[in-house]
């Protein structure tokens, strides 16, 4: 169960990659990972850097993919983004948080590209 669990979750990225990529999107980095969190793709579009959380399910019988991204992941998420900020000396850069939600239906992937999906916690302090 957890092999295809991480299969579905790598194909899921490949996947989101080429959406990305075919919306205009340049790839900065892919698993960034930090002790605060780790981050499924960093991109430019256009003049904004983009924090990309990809969440692929076999169906929505659950609740979409979006809605399995909590507080606390989007909290890690936050943390991590703003060390790559950080790290890369890009704090004066717009950035945002996206989402790409993909279903397997049928076999056919369904994705949907969730821009500005959520925002960093103006309670949160770095």
């Amino acid at each position: 169960m957890y092999k295809q669990h991480l299969t579905l979750g790598k194909s899921g990225e490949e996947l989101a990659v080429a959406l990305l990529e075919e919306s205009g999107y340049r790839i900065l980095a892919r698993n960034y990972k930090t002790k605060l969190g780790e981050i499924d793709i960093v991109a430019y579009d256009k003049d904004t850097i983009c924090f990309v959380e990809v969440k692929t399910r076999h169906s929505d019988k659950h609740g979409t993919p979006q809605e399995a991204i909590s507080g606390f992941k989007q909290r890690q998420i936050s943390k991590a983004a703003l060390m790559y900020l950080k790290k890369n000396h890009l704090l004066d850069k717009k950035a945002r948080f996206d989402v790409v939600s993909i279903i397997y239906s049928e076999n056919a992937p369904k994705l949907d590209l969730i821009k500005d999906a959520f925002e960093l916690d103006k309670d949160f302090v770095y």
